[in-house]
């Protein structure tokens, strides 16, 4: 099956160079999320589990572009005049241990990122059925990742195009799988955080609000997605391009996962910081206080009455809605960054 695009060579040449660009970025924001991790909390306060998923994939993204310069160096420098073809023909061959290695690194990042964005689904929605169908995708982005990797390490006689029936349906069905799975599990997250956010609206005493958490989760949702599907289509058409795209979806990766933690983290950080100086303002009227003593005065609790089927009639006070609605909103945003600083 003949490709079209851009020669392999030169598609070599971009993916390498817009791979290290994106990987430049991931790596500032890897230095943000350690900030946000870390800033102001103690060790037994930090979240190890997404300290350990950043420190992954960050290393997972260094080894896929050092191997990326390696194959390049081989293509274009050390097997140029040997390889039959010369270097189309190399880069065009996807049974080199590079090529295969690559995109065994690439799959491994993969399943980690869409790992966490479920797991992420289900600690603000508690439940397992609402996540059943998206461990079913990542389930499959597993088994097709296990499919096209093998495929393609047992290319013999059709190793010289990657386009094949025998690796494009494999890989193909990867592309698919886990493009649903970032979709599906981001929109039900940034869907619940809406909601919750809306549903404590009313009781809010500040102005602070989840909506820029939502947005952030949906711009690293389309961020991922564009270029998923992207390569998508490229392979779909069998245009060389999706070299170029799948090299650099392994960066955006990294950077769709550390934008979130490092939005959230700020946002943590800014409420740390308010209730600080608000402490340091009620300071002085409680000593005021504590010098002039004040006379008692009567305080009024309204109460709401929630009459059931029965006739029954039971009574909360005010505190206690806005105490459960304001723990939700706590939970949402514990699931996605680590748990607030201790007092």
């Amino acid at each position: 099956m003949s490709s079209t695009g851009v020669p392999l060579d030169t598609a070599a040449i971009l993916s390498t160079v817009l791979e290290g660009i994106l990987y430049g970025f991931s790596l500032m924001m890897f230095g943000g999320t350690v900030w946000a991790l870390s800033y102001r909390r103690h060790k037994r306060d930090i979240n190890r589990l997404m300290m350990a998923i950043a420190f992954l994939l960050l290393i997972l993204s260094t080894i896929h572009i050092i191997v990326n310069i390696k194959r390049l160096v081989d293509g274009l420098v050390t097997y140029r005049d040997t390889f039959p073809k010369g270097p189309p023909a190399f880069f065009a061959d996807v049974a080199q241990e590079t090529f295969i290695f690559t995109n065994a690194v690439y799959s491994l990042q993969t399943l980690l990122g869409d790992g966490v964005v479920i797991y992420r689904c289900y600690a603000i929605w508690q439940s397992f059925w609402v996540i059943l169908f998206q461990v079913m995708l990542w389930c499959s982005v597993a088994v097709t990742a296990v499919g096209s990797v093998y495929n393609v390490s047992q290319a013999t006689t059709y190793s010289s195009d990657v386009f094949v029936e025998q690796t494009g349906q494999w890989i193909t069905a990867f592309y698919v799988s886990t493009l649903a799975t970032n979709l599906l599990s981001s929109g039900l997250l940034a869907y619940r955080i809406w909601t919750i956010d809306r549903h404590v609206g009313t009781l809010r005493a500040t102005r602070n609000t989840a909506i820029p958490i939502v947005r952030v989760l949906v711009d690293s949702a389309i961020l991922y997605s564009a270029a998923l599907f992207t390569a998508l289509v490229c392979f779909v058409c069998t245009n060389n391009g999706q070299f170029v795209v799948a090299d650099m979806i392994t960066p955006i990766i990294s950077i769709a996962f550390y934008m979130v933690l490092i939005r959230v983290g700020i946002s943590k950080n800014l409420r740390v910081y308010a209730s600080t100086v608000r402490s340091g303002a009620n300071s002085q009227p409680l000593q005021d206080s504590q010098r002039h003593p004040l006379r008692p005065i009567q305080v009024h609790i309204s109460q709401f009455t929630e009459r059931h089927k029965d006739g029954s009639a039971a009574s909360r006070g005010t505190s206690d809605i806005s105490k459960n609605a304001f723990n939700e909103v706590e939970v949402s945003a514990i699931a996605l960054t680590p748990v607030l600083p201790r007092p």
